[in-house]
């Protein structure tokens, strides 16, 4: 049972790092808008089936690249890399933007009443997946290869591929981007402001709506870029796909405290390591299975997140 998982350990853990860092983007969503509204952004998932699509359609009908195609390299490679990742961050911020403006802002100025907007927020999921559904007719779409499953080098018997690498470091330096902008800068601040005391930082002049739809923008560019990794990893997108990878990214973002940047940031990493080490021992086909049984494992024990605790001075 635990043959494969010796034999390839170090190959398993970089690719569970990889898919961990894909977590840790889309978990990104679920905690920026939990950490300032105290609400759970249910249509995030769906934003990361638009922004995967984004991806797949800029690399086939833009770059006009086919399944077949040898992938570029060099400066086209970086070029096309850039395009697609910059399509799939717009337009899911630009959903992420519309999602607050219809679902959330219009009930939160109408009502105090915080089940109103999730329940809105899990109506536009669900019409954003079936307009995928309807103009895909439920199929699974397969995208070119931008980047090129290259092996760099080699490490304890582990294949080290370029279409992983760019995800871990690019993930990784989004990341850091995000947190130093909400450390440092001044629309940070009152992303932090706003996650602390509402009501206080209406009286010193910070403007919530603007602070809010801010906030829902960030959460959505990181997700788009996850939806980009994940079609260069993966290579397949389908209308449905964000149900479980959402799930397994809010799944992180509770185990390392909900509406805590840096504990989504350590439980990405660790639920993509665990699914991968469990997909090795008991199958592929007991990956959902795993990501239920760790969820309820911290509600129970742990229901605050391993650094739950930064949560009760800032949210963010």
């Amino acid at each position: 049972m635990f043959d494969t998982l010796i034999h390839q350990f170090w190959s398993l853990t970089y690719s569970g790092i990889a898919l961990g860092f894909i977590y840790v983007l889309i978990a990104m969503g679920y905690t920026m808008v939990y950490g300032v509204l105290r609400m759970i952004n249910f249509a995030n998932s769906e934003i990361f089936t638009v922004g995967a699509f984004a991806t797949m359609i800029v690399s086939k009908y833009v770059f006009d690249f086919s399944l077949e195609m040898i992938p570029p390299s060099n400066a086209k490679l970086f070029l096309v890399i850039i395009c697609c990742l910059a399509a799939s961050m717009l337009v899911s911020g630009l959903l992420a933007f519309l999602v607050e403006l219809v679902a959330y802002r219009h009930l939160r100025n109408r009502t105090s009443n915080r089940i109103a907007p999730l329940i809105s927020a899990i109506g536009i999921g669900i019409v954003i997946s079936e307009v995928v559904r309807i103009l895909t007719r439920a199929r699974t779409q397969f995208s070119p290869n931008v980047v090129p499953k290259k092996v760099l080098f080699t490490f304890q018997g582990a294949e080290i591929r370029l279409d992983n690498t760019v995800t871990i470091f690019a993930g990784l330096a989004l990341f850091i981007i995000l947190e130093r902008f909400i450390k440092l800068s001044r629309l940070g601040k009152g992303i932090r402001a706003v996650s602390m005391d509402e009501d206080s930082a209406k009286l010193m002049g910070v403007n919530l709506n603007r602070v809010i739809s801010l906030t829902f923008i960030l959460g959505g560019l990181m997700t788009g870029a996850a939806g980009f990794f994940y079609v260069n990893v993966y290579e397949n997108v389908k209308y449905n796909m964000g149900f479980s990878l959402g799930l397994a990214a809010f799944t992180a973002a509770v185990i390392g405290g909900i509406g805590n940047i840096r504990g989504a940031f350590f439980g990405g990493i660790a639920l993509g390591l665990v699914e991968i080490y469990a997909s090795a021992i008991v199958g592929t086909q007991w990956k959902p299975v795993t990501v239920f049984i760790i969820l309820i494992l911290i509600l129970l024990f742990r229901p605050n997140g391993i650094f739950g605790e930064a949560i009760q001075k800032t949210r963010v």
